[in-house]
C-alpha cells in the first residue's frame, strides 16, 4: 500500500499571514484613533438642543371678540281687526313682501258708512238749526235795545245759539269718529316687511283683539334691516360701554355657509344688567340686510372689536408654557443658556400672545421648549448658535 506525504506550511508563509494580521489590527486603531480625535477637536457643544427662536415684538392689536349670535327681527307686528266686520278682499299672498302703506285687506264696512252719513246728516241740521237761531237772536237784541222784550226773552234766545253750538260740535265729533271707524276697513301695512301665514279669507268674520274670537289676520317681520343678537363675558362691559359712548361700534356676522362673504353692522344696544347666572351681558347689533342673507331664528358668528392695545409685548403663541403655578417663557441669553421667565398674559389672538413681564426684542423659545430645561445651551438649525 502507498502512503502519500503529509504537506506542512513553511515557516515563511506563516510569517506572512502573521504581517497580514498585525497589518490589520493597525489599521484599526488608526481609524478608531482618527475618529476619536476629530469629535474632540469638533468645537460643537455637546448636548446643545435645537430650538427654534423669536424676538419679543411691541406693537398695537386690535383686542377682537368672538361670540355666537342668533338672528332676530328688529319688529314683528300682528295685524288685527278694529271693528267686527266680514273680510271683504284679501290683497296679499303669504309670504310676499310689503312695505309700509300698503294695503291688505278690506272689509264689509256698510255698517260704518251708513253711520258715517247719519253723523254727517246730523251735523248739517246742526248748522241749520244754529243760523236760524243765530237770526232770531239778532232779532232779540234789536228788540232788547228798543225795550219791547224782557232781558229774560233776550237771554233765553242768547242761551239757544249757545245750545246749539255746542250741539253742533258734539255732532261734528262724532262725525270724525265715524271716518275713524270708517277707514278701519281698509287695513294697511303698518310696517315694511314679510307677510307670514294669512289666517283668513273673503266672507271670513273677523272681531276686535278682545272680543272671544279676535285672532291676528297676519304678521309681518320687518328684517331690513335686521337684529342680531349675543353675549360676553362681563370682564368686556367697561370696554364696551367705553367705545359705545365715543360712537358706532362695528360689528361682523359670518353666516356658516362656503363663500358667503362677512357683513357688517354695527353695535345697538347693551343690556342694563348682567345676567347672575352666566355672568354674561346681552348685546344687539343692526345689520343691513338688503339681500335677506340673514333670516330670524339663523345662528351666525358675531366679531367685534371695541379696543386696541397699544404698544404691548407680543410673542408667538406656541413661545408660552404652562408651569404647576404661572405661564413662563424659555428665554435665551448671549450665552447660548436658556432662562425660565415668568410672564402673564394678557390675550391671546391670531396665533399671538400678548404679555407682561418681559423686556422688547429678548429672544424667546418658541419650537423645541418641550426638551429644555433652565441651563440648558441651545442651538438653531443652520447657524450653530442662538440668533441674536
Amino acid at each position: 500500500m502507498e502512503v502519500m506525504p503529509q504537506i506542512k506550511p513553511s515557516a515563511h508563509i506563516k510569517q506572512r499571514i502573521g504581517f497580514v494580521l498585525v497589518a490589520i489590527l493597525l489599521i484599526a486603531l488608526t481609524i478608531w484613533f482618527w475618529r476619536a480625535g476629530s469629535s474632540s477637536a469638533q468645537p460643537k457643544e455637546t448636548g446643545a438642543v435645537q430650538v427654534v427662536s423669536a424676538a419679543v415684538a411691541q406693537t398695537d392689536v386690535s383686542v377682537r371678540l368672538t361670540a355666537n349670535g342668533t338672528v332676530s327681527a328688529l319688529q314683528t307686528v300682528e295685524v288685527r281687526p278694529q271693528i267686527s266686520a266680514t273680510i271683504k278682499t284679501v290683497h296679499i299672498k303669504e309670504g310676499q313682501f310689503v312695505r309700509k302703506g300698503d294695503r291688505l285687506f278690506s272689509l264689509d264696512a256698510r255698517t260704518e258708512d251708513a253711520n258715517l252719513s247719519k253723523s254727517a246728516a246730523q251735523v248739517a241740521k246742526d248748522r241749520a238749526d244754529l243760523m236760524n237761531a243765530e237770526r232770531n237772536f239778532e232779532r232779540q237784541r234789536e228788540l232788547f235795545g228798543q225795550e219791547y222784550i224782557s232781558r229774560a226773552e233776550f237771554e233765553a234766545a242768547q242761551n239757544q245759539v249757545d245750545v246749539l253750538r255746542g250741539q253742533l260740535e258734539v255732532d261734528s265729533a262724532s262725525v270724525e269718529a265715524s271716518r275713524v271707524a270708517r277707514s278701519f276697513g281698509e287695513i294697511a301695512a303698518p310696517i315694511a316687511g314679510r307677510t307670514g301665514a294669512i289666517a283668513v279669507y273673503p266672507g271670513s268674520l273677523v272681531q276686535p283683539s278682545g272680543a272671544a274670537l279676535g285672532t291676528a289676520l297676519v304678521s309681518i317681520t320687518q328684517i331690513d334691516p335686521i337684529n342680531i343678537g349675543f353675549t360676553l363675558p362681563e370682564r368686556e362691559l367697561a370696554g364696551l360701554q367705553q367705545a359705545f359712548a365715543k360712537g358706532e361700534v362695528p360689528v361682523g356676522a359670518k353666516l356658516d355657509l362656503p363663500g358667503q362673504p362677512a357683513l357688517k353692522g354695527r353695535l345697538v344696544f347693551i343690556d342694563n344688567a348682567v345676567d347672575t347666572a352666566s355672568g354674561t351681558i346681552r348685546l344687539k347689533a343692526e345689520f343691513p340686510n338688503p339681500n335677506h342673507l340673514l333670516w330670524p331664528g339663523m345662528f351666525v358668528t358675531v366679531t367685534l372689536t371695541p379696543r386696541t392695545l397699544t404698544g404691548v409685548l407680543t410673542v408667538p403663541v406656541q413661545a408660552v408654557q404652562t408651569g404647576p403655578e404661572k405661564k413662563f417663557l424659555y428665554v435665551i441669553g448671549e450665552d447660548r443658556k436658556v432662562a425660565s421667565l415668568p410672564v402673564h398674559v394678557r390675550l391671546i389672538q391670531d396665533g399671538i400672545a400678548v404679555v407682561e413681564g418681559i423686556a422688547p426684542g429678548a429672544r424667546v423659545v418658541v419650537e423645541g421648549a418641550q426638551n429644555l430645561s433652565p441651563g440648558d445651551t441651545v442651538t438653531e438649525p443652520g447657524n450653530g448658535a442662538a440668533k441674536q
